[in-house]
């Protein structure tokens, strides 16, 4: 396991902080150990906390053409066919993967392919299970199109806590599937809208892993 490069900054800012912080419990809570131990863990665990945020575990990955991977670690909050408006717009699958703060929070590329579109929307901070955090918050929308010529959308959503989404895609690179895309700060969901008639094979709640877990089989016409 490693830890990702968008942490060292967050990482050695907290560190300081809490190092400074110590330093002022040791000159204003002298007189009260107890107290001054029980911030000083609570501090420590804050650190862990933040630290193993930003984990990069190493992982086996098996690609399969057939298959879309999950693109983020959590669970899946949303599987419904909906009318997908900004680039399809046509009906599409949609499968929803929510990240809590204690899931890795690296995303990853579901197929392999060419980032036929790719667009970064400014938006609001809802809940990420609120049903408009797809379309109102902060996202990046990416569109791989695979060689056997479909194409999936997928779509990171910043939540209530992340206030950035990092994003390494762009229009043309050609992207292999369980490739990094890229990293949300603090939070939180992760949707894909799949061709109509793919054989969804996950079910509502079930934890899944990104790069490991298929979400979908898609079948060729």
């Amino acid at each position: 396991m490693h830890y990702h490069k968008e942490g060292y900054k967050i990482i050695l800012i907290s560190a300081i902080l809490i190092l400074l912080i110590d330093v002022l419990l040791y000159f204003f809570l002298g007189n009260y150990p107890v107290l001054k131990a029980i911030i000083g863990v609570g501090l420590i665990v804050l650190l862990i906390v933040i630290i193993q945020f930003f984990r990069v575990p190493h992982r086996n990955v098996v690609l399969n053409d057939e298959h879309v991977l999950a693109g983020a670690d959590g669970k899946v909050v949303v599987i419904e066919e909906v009318f997908e408006d900004e680039y399809f717009h046509d009906r599409r699958i949609q499968v929803s993967v929510f990240m809590s703060p204690l899931n890795v929070h690296v995303n990853y590329y579901a197929i392999k392919g060419v980032i036929a579109y790719f667009k970064y929307h400014a938006g609001r901070y809802l809940v990420a299970w609120h049903p408009k955090s797809s379309t109102e918050n902060e996202r990046t929308t990416i569109v791989i199109k695979h060689p056997d010529g479909f194409e999936i959308l997928e779509r990171q959503i910043a939540g209530a806590m992340a206030r950035r989404i990092v994003c390494y895609a762009k229009s043309g690179d050609q992207v292999n599937q369980a490739q990094e895309v890229g990293f949300i700060k603090f939070g939180s969901r992760v949707d894909l809208f799949l061709p109509i008639g793919c054989k969804v094979l996950v079910g509502i709640n079930q934890k899944v892993k990104g790069q490991i877990t298929p979400i979908a089989k898609i079948v060729k016409h």
